[in-house]
């Protein structure tokens, strides 16, 4: 039955799935009232309150109702198909804009089952109503990125022993670089942006209500962004942008050289831990060759800036406003250095800017992704993976200093009162086993 369409269940499918669902009892009523997939997606509680179904048990409706909802919840693109539920069920449902609306003084018995299906996920200006942290999606979304960031610096020492001669092979012709003198502390000066934006970055994350939520998505997004620098860099190797940068290959001093091609290997993955562990930033000692198409700064520098104006309130245009100067201020000082073409940060910021835009627009409307479902999941599977729990826009609340500490402490608890319980387990397993062992010598 799971790899048949709910559409195309007959009675008999209806009558197999009341019994998978513990309601064998109703399975005939259901055939007399020829009650197929169809019929079954647009069933309301009222259909089951109603006499012609002449069901007396409360809670047996109420668990038949229930069952039905989620039957409703996993075939969305069904209920649209049929015409039961718009795209768009308000006009306002899918804004960030803080609009509470009155609900209405008469209720009507009789909703439509649009509305019944969305009241029950999403609020009505659209937030969701549900929000687990799931943590451990978290670490994987963490672990996701550590790989990516230990491939990007190895690739980085690869591009690195790639880069072209430079005097065989000059800058290429650039609109900014060729109009713009060398500015030589510019470079250091973007790092510093990119520095404060991440302190900034950290405080959101500190009081935001749903950090985990948002530590999640930064680190899918980074690492799926990286991942793609990653290729563009192998695959091409631009000259070097400027005079004065001193690029060539490195090489291992002849005492040391040998042809083994783990010696090699070594050496490669101890220079890409020097580039890791310093984040590639030159103000951490790292100098780098080869790595411009494109921009892992720009990307650093976007990122945390639209994650920055995303996860903080609308009415903070200040803090917007100094984010995007940081951002700006960043890229031109790129540029300045010459560290980069004009290419480099332009394709850098939109890949950014658009993965992210992208990302939200699915993930702050699930109707458009429940409707074309598998196709999301072969394109975006880290996205159906990590935003699976998550059923409309996640609202801007923040916790307060107290309520941190309190939570920090009951976590502290309860972690406190797990290892104790699990000592106190060992120590009768082996009580127990000490036990066993005395007896068998008696015997």
């Amino acid at each position: 039955m799971s790899s048949k369409n709910v559409m195309e269940w007959t009675t008999c499918d209806v009558k197999a799935w009341l019994i998978e669902n513990n309601q064998m009892e109703y399975a005939d009523l259901f055939c007399m009232h020829e009650i197929d997939g169809k019929a079954l997606l647009t069933l309301k509680e009222e259909d089951l309150k109603s006499d012609i179904m002449n069901i007396k048990k409360i809670g047996a409706i109420k668990r038949l109702y229930l069952a039905i909802k989620q039957l409703q919840r996993d075939n969305v693109a069904a209920l649209f198909d049929l015409g039961y539920m718009d795209l768009f069920p308000s006009s306002n449902f899918y804004t960030h804009q803080n609009k509470p609306e009155m609900p209405s003084s008469s209720t009507n018995n009789e909703a439509s089952l649009e509305h019944e299906f969305y009241s029950a996920s999403v609020s009505e200006d659209g937030h969701a109503s549900h929000l687990p942290p799931e943590i451990w999606k978290t670490v994987i979304s963490l672990g996701y990125l550590f790989i990516v960031t230990w491939i990007t610096a190895f690739v980085m020492v690869i591009v690195h022993d790639r880069v072209p001669d430079m005097k065989k092979y000059p800058p290429l012709p650039d609109i900014f670089l060729d109009n713009v003198p060398h500015i030589p502390w510019a470079f250091d000066m973007c790092e510093v942006t990119g520095t404060l934006l991440f302190a900034i970055w950290l405080v959101v994350l500190i009081f935001h209500k749903y950090r985990f939520i948002l530590l999640r998505r930064f680190f899918a997004l980074s690492g799926t962004v990286f991942l793609l620098r990653c290729v563009t860099m192998l695959i091409t190797s631009l000259s070097v942008p400027g005079a004065h940068l001193q690029c060539q290959p490195r090489k291992v001093p002849d005492e040391v050289w040998t042809s083994s091609p783990y010696v090699e290997l070594y050496n490669k993955i101890a220079m890409a831990y020097v580039i890791w562990r310093g984040a590639g930033m030159s103000i951490q000692g790292v100098r780098t060759c080869g790595d411009y198409m494109f921009s892992g700064h720009t990307v650093a520098l976007t990122m945390l800036n639209f994650f920055i104006t995303e996860y903080t309130p609308r009415h903070l245009y200040f803090l917007h406003t100094f984010t995007w100067m940081l951002n700006m201020f960043g890229i031109f000082f790129i540029l300045a250095a010459h560290e980069h073409y004009s290419i480099d940060v332009f394709v850098a910021f939109y890949i950014t800017s658009r993965l992210f835009l992208y990302y939200h627009t699915l993930a702050n409307n699930q109707a458009l992704m429940q409707r074309d479902s598998i196709r999301t999941r072969i394109w975006f599977p880290l996205f159906s993976f990590f935003e699976a729990s998550v059923d409309g826009i996640v609202p801007n609340e923040y916790e307060s200093p107290s309520l941190i500490v309190y939570n920090l402490v009951d976590t502290g608890k309860n972690i406190s009162h797990c290892i104790r319980s699990w000592i106190c387990f060992r120590k009768k397993q082996r009580n127990v086993n000490g036990n066993l062992s005395d007896t068998k010598k008696e015997l």
